[in-house]
């Protein structure tokens, strides 16, 4: 070593330690979390739910959703009572489009099997009764889809099942793409 750097080597080692112990402190100064002592004789203990903390929003839907019981009271009401002289071939399920033979709902682009179920226990099974919606009975049944609102008209459900109840796989493919 040289005899000029043998003169600083203290000065240098002694910057290097006032700049560990400056990075320390600043450290210590920026912790978000520091213990804050108090003179009381109870001990201090803090608790997260104590500050008013309200529900999380994506909760309040799953809080404020009907039961399944009122949702089906106000979808299927209870079939009309008639006495035993009523004709036998007289079928009045037959009548609502809910009694036609189920479609397979997740074709709808946008629509699974969670929707699908949801659908279903709102007594929609076809693809007619999706395209007969009018913009009332959209946001009626958008209300009560929680979690996956907004998606009827996002997802152009309307236009798609008018195509898969006309039977026109060509346009659907065409406009929608192939499923799966």
């Amino acid at each position: 070593m040289s005899p000029d750097l043998m003169n600083y080597l203290p000065l240098i080692l002694l910057g290097l330690v006032a700049l560990v112990l400056a990075v320390w402190v600043l450290s210590r100064l920026s912790r978000k979390a520091r213990v804050v002592s108090d003179d009381s004789a109870a001990p201090l203990v803090r608790d997260v739910l104590d500050e008013g903390a309200a529900p999380a929003p994506r909760n309040q839907a799953l809080i404020d959703a009907p039961r399944l019981a009122e949702v089906q009271e106000t979808v299927a009401p209870p079939p009309p009572v008639t006495d035993g002289d009523a004709a036998p071939d007289a079928a009045p399920a037959a009548a609502t489009p809910a009694a036609a033979t189920p479609d397979d709902l997740t074709r709808i682009k946008g629509l699974g099997p969670k929707l699908a179920a949801l659908l279903g226990e709102l007594g929609i099974t076809t693809y007619a009764q999706i395209a007969a919606w009018d913009a009332a009975e959209i946001e009626r049944i958008d209300a009560k889809l929680g979690r996956f609102s907004g998606r009827i008209t996002r997802d152009q459900w309307v236009e798609q099942a008018k195509l898969l109840a006309a039977g026109d796989e060509s346009s659907f493919v065409a406009k929608f793409g192939q499923n799966g």
